[in-house]
């Protein structure tokens, strides 16, 4: 029989490793010569000497005895090198922390090892609808009345599946753990249980209305509060207005996308908006006050003599509420100064009279000079 190596070697650490070192080296040795993942034959005999290794090299007075006597100090006792683990290395406390992250989903579906999964409420999914609103009504706000087609708890049994007048009973394939155990090489492993599918229960006379399953679809109309000032893409939540839940779980929630329209009047740029005013040469020239549409109605603008095409007048507090109730944006009207495509004989004399006066030269050689002077038409 050949002499058991050192366990230090075994695990490839050095004398003055710490715990966590140890428990590092063993968990990168196990997943390379682990059974079920290394098929070579040797791998069994090698698993077993890493496990003997880390068992007492992990146990602060186990470790210390073998650092003083070696193989023979933990070998006291009755407790020869190697027994103490079982045939099937029962009893190794430690074992399922150190492949609890390896062979969990590869053998139970993410449930871990030998853990009981008790049933639970699960929550139902969550919905996402766009809403269209009109600009009028992301600047004031509106509550709006939309229809939303999804599951809902069935009233006949209150969500629960079973027939009024019964319930569910403790699944007896797994006990009511959702998991059943079985024994594969030297680990005891666990499944979802396929009589329940996890959930712990059994429903043996189902409901008629929604057949055991607990819910119903149904189109419901539900009311959504759209807050003034809202943004373009702005996701409002309706709490408890997605899918209920399976097995009486808690419903999700919905969430309302907001879509703002096109305006034909306006052009919304964050809280602020914009519009043009066409005004004519005399209004630009001599000034006026002029009355263009608003979010708020009717609003007067004073334009000052002599304004030039393109301008940008700014009326305060005539954009949309802030989100945070605070103030509102600003509403910037841009002037367009309208030229006259048409004119009469008499404009057309005025106008003339009017470039001399302005020092226009020889206005019969164009009579578009005045408009290019003070318009840059």
């Amino acid at each position: 029989m050949a002499p058991k190596r050192d366990y230090y070697e075994v695990l490839g650490i050095s004398k003055s490793a710490t715990t966590d070192e140890i428990k590092a080296a063993y968990r990168q040795l196990a997943k390379k010569v682990h059974p079920d993942v290394n098929k070579d034959k040797s791998s069994e005999e090698k698993f077993k000497e890493a496990n003997e290794a880390y068992e007492v090299l992990s146990d602060p007075q186990k470790r210390k005895l073998y650092d003083q006597f070696g193989h023979a100090g933990v070998a006291q006792g009755g407790q020869g090198p190697g027994q103490g683990f079982g045939g099937d290395f029962e009893g190794f406390g430690d074992l399922g922390d150190i492949f609890g992250d390896i062979f969990d989903n590869v053998f139970t579906g993410g449930a871990g090892r030998g853990r009981s999964r008790r049933p639970r409420s699960n929550r139902g999914e969550d919905l996402q609808v766009r809403l269209t609103v009109a600009l009028s009504e992301a600047a004031f706000g509106v509550q709006k009345t939309i229809k939303i087609n999804h599951a809902k708890a069935c009233a006949k049994c209150s969500g629960s599946g079973a027939r009024p007048g019964t319930s569910s009973k403790t699944c007896a394939n797994c006990k009511g753990t959702g998991t059943v155990q079985f024994r594969q090489g030297f680990f005891s492993l666990s499944q979802t249980c396929p009589r329940c599918q996890g959930e712990g229960r059994v429903i043996e006379s189902p409901c008629a209305e929604c057949r055991g399953q607990g819910r119903v679809r149904t189109l419901e109309p539900i009311t959504v509060k759209v807050p003034p000032g809202v943004q373009e893409g702005t996701a409002l939540r309706v709490t408890g207005a997605g899918e209920a839940g399976p097995g009486g779980g808690p419903a999700g929630d919905l969430y309302v996308v907001i879509h703002q329209e096109a305006d034909p009047r306006f052009e919304r740029r964050d809280d602020d908006i914009l519009s043009e005013q066409k005004i004519s040469i005399t209004q630009a020239a001599l000034g006026a006050e002029i009355s263009l549409p608003s979010l708020d109605g009717k609003v007067t603008l004073r334009v000052p003599p002599g304004t030039q095409t393109g301008t940008v007048f700014r009326v305060r507090d005539g954009g949309l509420p802030h989100l945070s109730g605070r103030g509102r944006g600003d509403h910037l009207v841009k002037v367009i100064v309208e030229v006259p495509a048409h004119l009469t004989a008499r404009q057309k004399e005025l106008l003339k009279e009017l470039a001399k006066t302005l020092g226009e030269d020889e206005p019969d050689k164009d009579d578009d000079s005045l408009f290019k002077k003070m318009f840059g038409k």
